[in-house]
């Protein structure tokens, strides 16, 4: 029996499920590779962010808690005209042991950022960016949403690998499933032998790491995809809320035909800041967002930040600019936590567990090593299947080489006598056939 035969008869063993699933695997794997290589070093970048800033970056802006009280909103306002006299301050962001970082001019167009001390108001440091000038977790960011190209191209090419990675996972995990449990099997399939040639251990950082981080990467990459893709997102919350529509945030809007105007801007500020400070004294954070002067339905939001490093329990609210009156909630992230229904405590979770923080620093740094391994898979995956590639190419050229000698189609063949006048007998050349589906490294 030939080597062809043998490779038909192994090929037929296994399930035309099984073989779907080696040629998605293989195929789907080569063609989204650069893109989660990319996504997934960012990505363990990214989730170490607050830690790196205030460790390494910018460590001058760490202020130790002190118990008094902190700089008003309408004192920034002073302080950012005394900096800045033609512009407006879009935002403050204040965390327990950090400055004061302030968003000058508006966030999304890259404007000035100052760091004032919360407790004496002091300019502590000052950041004027050109045009296109980003920061470096910013720019991190940017390579993780959408490839550092057009935000309109990058995005789609990004959510849309991320869907394909995850079907790699599944498809993964029904190659690394044994035909049968053995001893064997077993070793292979959840121990790495380092003492193994470098083309066995390639194969086992492949298919034993991916099995072992298979269920964090996957639960990574949905997450990720809840804030790409739409049909994702709202599938998800109508699944997990018994059958609900994914409510659209709210927009709140000042009523601009009051004529009353009991408050200036900077009263207006302290006041909406005060009713929820006054609500939440423990919160380990506010971000708060003055109202644009130029769009007078703009409402002033402050949200909530309970607990420090998290973000699942935070909690929003918003306020007519003009007479402080509070507007709706959102119905997703407008209530507190505990209140909120399963669904909604999942989608508020939603941030925390893509990049680990649900469970503190424990879970960063299982996303952190996760998100490694995959930036690991598509590499080890190249290199098993480039080997195989280039192992079928000497096969085929070697059995090119013997197919100028004999026939193999012809049953009996005349030979070139020797010496002593000797006939030779048919010889039949390997198979230059490969299938991955019976191999048992498959990619």
């Amino acid at each position: 029996m030939d080597t062809k035969t043998v490779k038909k008869k192994k090929e037929s063993s296994r399930s035309l499920f099984y073989r779907i699933s080696v040629w998605l695997h293989l195929w789907l794997g080569l063609v989204t590779g650069i893109v989660m290589i990319i996504v997934c070093l960012t990505g363990c970048i990214w989730v170490f962010q607050d830690e790196i800033t205030s460790l390494v970056l910018e460590p001058e802006a760490n202020v130790p808690y002190q118990d008094k009280p902190v700089v008003q909103p309408s004192q920034i306002m002073a302080i950012a005209a005394n900096e800045f006299p033609d512009k407006r301050v879009a935002s403050a962001y204040y965390l327990q042991g950090r400055a004061i970082e302030v968003s000058i001019g508006g966030r999304r167009r890259g404007g000035p950022t100052l760091k004032i001390h919360p407790y004496t108001g002091q300019v502590m440091g000052k950041t004027v960016r050109k045009e296109g000038e980003v920061s470096f977790f910013r720019w991190v960011l940017n390579g993780h949403r959408f490839l550092w190209l057009p935000f309109k191209i990058g995005r789609p090419i990004v959510n849309y690998s991320t869907l394909i990675f995850v079907i790699t996972l599944i498809t993964g995990m029904v190659l690394w499933w044994p035909q049968k449990w053995t001893k064997s099997t077993r070793e292979r399939s959840f121990t790495i032998k380092w003492n193994g040639s470098a083309k066995r251990v390639n194969y086992d950082l492949h298919n034993v790491l991916g099995f072992y981080s298979l269920l964090v990467i996957a639960a990574i990459s949905m997450t990720g995809m809840v804030y790409g893709i739409e049909w994702f997102s709202k599938g998800l919350y109508w699944t997990t809320t018994g059958g609900k529509t994914l409510p659209p945030y709210a927009q709140n809007h000042s009523d601009t035909i009051q004529t009353l105007r009991p408050y200036t801007p900077a009263q207006a500020a302290d006041g909406a800041w005060q009713q929820v400070a006054s609500k939440h004294p423990d919160s380990k954070g506010f971000f708060m967002m003055y109202p644009d002067s130029s769009d007078r339905k703009a409402p002033i939001t402050v949200t909530v930040y309970p607990s420090r490093g998290k973000f699942y329990d935070n909690q929003g609210y918003a306020f007519d600019q003009f007479t402080l009156k509070p507007l709706p909630k959102d119905e997703v992230y407008g209530t507190k936590f505990s209140e909120a229904s399963f669904g909604n405590k999942l989608r508020r979770m939603n941030y925390d567990i893509h990049v680990g923080s649900i469970l503190g620093l424990p879970g960063k740094v299982l996303a952190f090593f996760a998100s490694l391994i995959g930036a690991s898979l598509p590499v080890t995956g190249f290199i098993i299947w480039w080997g195989k590639k280039k192992k079928g190419t000497k096969k085929g050229k070697k059995s090119k080489s013997q197919a100028k000698q004999v026939d193999p189609t012809q049953p009996f063949q005349p030979a070139r006598r020797s010496s002593v006048n000797r006939p030779v007998g048919p010889v039949y050349a390997p198979s230059t056939h490969s299938n991955p589906a019976s191999d048992s490294t498959n990619v």
